[in-house]
């Protein structure tokens, strides 16, 4: 598994030099590489349908009890097959979408980094692990919709996409912290074996907090505006990020994490009522849009909503309609995205409303959208339309709001339906309309993808035992925590759920036919969104802009002594505060210990201290500090320290003759501060003194216990032949602090040669 994931992140680094040398074939080249990772998922499959749990584990941090731990049961199983298979005709796609293009390479890379990271998640046993590749989804997510970089359009939609999908990882951060340290574990499989969780009071801001990262990346209410906005992307990474991977990784994550946090009022409220209610909103704002990858955006915004609904009623027969209806809308969305993209590349526009009668110019297209089409529209004898009876029967099926959410689901189902006839039949048959472009077919490397996801939507719905025990069974399995038993059939009978799903497939026709009277509510809509969702995100982001700038303005302000004092003042308050608080100080009586030259540097200390900040010139101040400098050199003479006073002293040298040479080229001194200004500073400068006199009281009070002296003393002959204890110190235990100190000599060495180099070039004509 592991080898999995870093073969297509090697692909990735290579993608760019892979297209240099194959040119326009180069989807088809990396395509071998996820397709290869396809075949091996595959092969696992009847070891998982047995009952079997794949397990890698390789040392991280093995100080922490971390490691690198990855499991593949039937729902991992499932996520990773569609990843690789649909990632691998996506690659294809984009070979023949982007051809010619400078930047392709480019993008087979984002889009291979991707898939490896959503691998990463779904292949994960560990809980950081997890995030990590969480996030890694977030950041090439943002590359690839941002892949157009000079577009204001697309850089905004990264941007809001990033910025949305971030601060839920963040949220999914705090919550995975919380699970790990309320189950004694960040091991996946542990939890689940362990349970508990929902009963201990860490359950409530723990489901919140991943609740929160789940909605966030699956655009769920009320972040769904970030999905429609990443149109913007190239069609490839809409196709595969926006309908077939990323945003169903929020819905992964409830289906995986359900076994411990699922099952209370509170999960089945919360991820029940907002998937319901994205489910409604998104297919009731798909009405409003033109744009067929618009469409489509709100119609998967809608699908994610029913997924979500159907997770949070739970049950054996409510996850067996979310796994079926998953795989199949991973099949049929995926088709359409490319198709809305073929269309836009062959006659220049993907606005529904200037299409019509492509079918004979785009034949194989038009025939892949209608089969696509049926698949959104749930129709038989399709997987889509297995899923939608197992939805109704699972609603009908529940003891209370069983009917409000089949009608709900109803509801949706002919908002779908509509979706489909507008972005599958709409653009092919009617009165043909002139286009930007003069359309023509695709070339295979476009329509090849589309075609056999659409064809495996077909082969599956008339085949669906293929499947029942191979994948679907699995993954509900994995989900509900037990070995679960599913039967998949075309035909149910003549029942309430097919009367439901006849009845929403009318509405969605009768829905179709009024589309053009209901578009002109869409300027209407758009300016209720200023006061929605996506407007609360504008007002937030300016407001942060707005914050930014005036603290830019007060902390970045460009001068240097205010910085100071802000460092000083915080350091003095939280450490004194802290030496206060402790009770850590202790004075201890060394009125007679003291020596007369002692008090005698000391008041050379503060003498020469008192005059550099009276000094009414920068050479007197620059003398007096270096009175200062030289007297601190006295002070490790006298208690022993030879080798700090020659450092002090050649530093202070330097420093003095550094300062002279740069005072010279500066305007004449002078003091403007107010006096207020200068009392706040020299209190400042107060403060700091009484602060380290404290922490050096504190300090020598505490009688000194080191373990260092002795070990040093044994240890500097045999180790480091040398008996000078000090030299040995400081050249071989202490090495890079010494090699730090000589260069600090040298830097200042040069730095003083270049001034002084400098001085003669001006006095010398020549």
């Amino acid at each position: 598994m592991l080898a999995a994931i870093g073969a297509i992140l090697v692909a990735s680094l290579l993608a760019p030099l892979a297209h240099r040398l194959a040119g326009r074939r180069v989807g088809w080249l990396l395509a071998l590489v996820p397709l290869g990772a396809f075949a091996f998922f595959l092969a696992q499959a009847g070891r998982v349908a047995a009952g079997e749990v794949l397990t890698e584990a390789y040392p991280w941090a093995p100080s922490l009890g971390l490691a690198l731990s990855l499991r593949l049961d039937g729902l991992g199983l499932l996520f990773a097959l569609i990843i690789c298979g649909i990632g691998a005709l996506i690659l294809i796609y984009a070979g023949g979408y982007l051809a010619g293009d400078a930047d392709l390479g480019r993008l087979c890379a984002f889009l291979l980094l991707f898939m490896a990271s959503m691998l990463g998640i779904v292949l994960a046993d560990n809980l950081l692990l997890l995030f990590v590749f969480w996030e890694l989804t977030s950041i090439s997510s943002y590359l690839l919709i941002g892949f157009r970089h000079t577009d204001a359009e697309a850089r905004g939609a990264a941007l809001q996409a990033l910025l949305v999908t971030g601060g839920g990882g963040l949220a999914l951060l705090a919550g995975l912290v919380l699970m790990g340290g309320a189950g004694g574990s960040f091991e996946l499989s542990v939890l689940l074996a362990g349970g508990g969780l929902q009963a201990h009071p860490l359950y409530l801001p723990a489901l919140a907090c991943v609740l929160l990262g789940a909605f966030a990346k699956s655009a769920q209410l009320p972040f769904h505006f970030w999905l429609p906005a990443a149109m913007a992307a190239p069609t490839p990474v809409s196709a595969y990020l926006h309908s077939a991977t990323m945003v169903k990784a929020g819905v992964y994550l409830l289906a995986r994490l359900s076994p411990l946090l699922g099952g209370t009022p509170a999960w089945a409220g919360v991820v029940g009522g907002v998937g319901a209610a994205t489910m409604l909103v998104g297919g009731g704002l798909a009405l409003f849009q033109s744009d067929m990858k618009r469409l489509l955006a709100y119609s998967t915004v809608s699908a994610l909503g029913t997924m979500t609904l159907l997770i949070g009623v739970g049950g054996e027969a409510a996850i067996t309609a979310m796994v079926v209806f998953l795989l199949a809308h991973a099949l049929y969305k995926g088709a359409l995205f490319m198709v809305a993209g073929a269309i836009d590349h062959e006659a220049g526009t993907r606005d529904a409303t200037r299409l019509g009668g492509l079918w004979r110019a785009m034949p194989i297209t038009a025939a892949t959208a209608g089969l696509a089409a049926l698949a959104l529209a749930g129709a038989g004898p399709l997987l889509s339309f297995i899923g939608k009876e197992l939805i109704f029967e699972a609603a009908l099926e529940l003891p209370r709001f069983g009917l409000a959410i089949a009608a709900a689901v109803a509801l949706a189902g002919a908002l779908f339906t509509t979706v489909a006839l507008i972005v599958g039949l709409r653009p092919f048959f009617g009165t043909a309309r002139p286009t930007p472009q003069q359309p023509h077919e695709a070339p295979p490397g476009m329509w090849l993808g589309p075609a056999l996801l659409a064809l495996g939507g077909l082969a599956l719905g008339l085949l669906p035992g293929s499947v029942q025990g191979l994948l679907v069974a699995p993954a509900v399995g994995a989900v509900v925590g037990e070995p679960a038993t599913v039967e998949l059939s075309l035909w149910h009978g003549l029942n309430p759920a097919l009367g439901l799903s006849a009845l929403s497939l009318a509405a969605g026709v009768g829905l179709y036919l009024g589309w053009e009277r209901l578009r002109g509510l869409a300027p209407l809509v758009e300016r209720a969104g200023v006061w929605g969702p996506s407007g609360w995100y504008e007002a937030a982001l300016a407001g942060l802009n707005a914050f930014a700038r005036w603290q830019t303005r007060l902390l970045q302000n460009g001068y240097l002594r205010l910085y100071l004092l802000t460092i000083v003042l915080a350091t003095a308050a939280l450490t004194g505060w802290a030496l206060l608080a402790g009770n850590t100080l202790a004075w201890p009586a060394i009125a007679g210990e003291l020596r007369f030259y002692e008090v005698g540097i000391a008041l050379l200390l503060l003498g020469a201290a008192g005059v550099a900040v009276r000094s009414p010139g920068r050479l007197s101040t620059v003398a007096a500090l270096g009175v200062v400098g030289y007297g601190v050199a006295l002070i490790y003479i006298i208690y022993g320290a030879p080798d700090l006073a020659m450092t002090q002293m050649l530093v202070e040298t330097l420093q003095v003759l550094l300062f002279v040479l740069v005072f010279y080229h500066l305007p004449r001194f002078q003091t403007r501060r107010h006096p207020v200004a200068r009392a706040i500073t020299g209190l400042a400068a107060v403060l700091f003194g009484a602060l380290m006199t404290a922490l050096i009281l504190a300090v020598t009070a505490t009688p000194p216990e080191s373990a260092l002296a002795p070990f040093f003393l044994a240890e500097s002959k045999p180790a480091a032949h040398g008996s000078n204890v000090v030299n040995v110190i400081l050249v071989d235990f202490r090495g890079l602090d010494t090699l730090g100190e000589i260069t600090v000599l040298a830097v200042a060495a040069i730095g003083v040669y270049a001034l002084l180099r400098l001085r003669l070039g001006r006095e010398d004509p020549s």
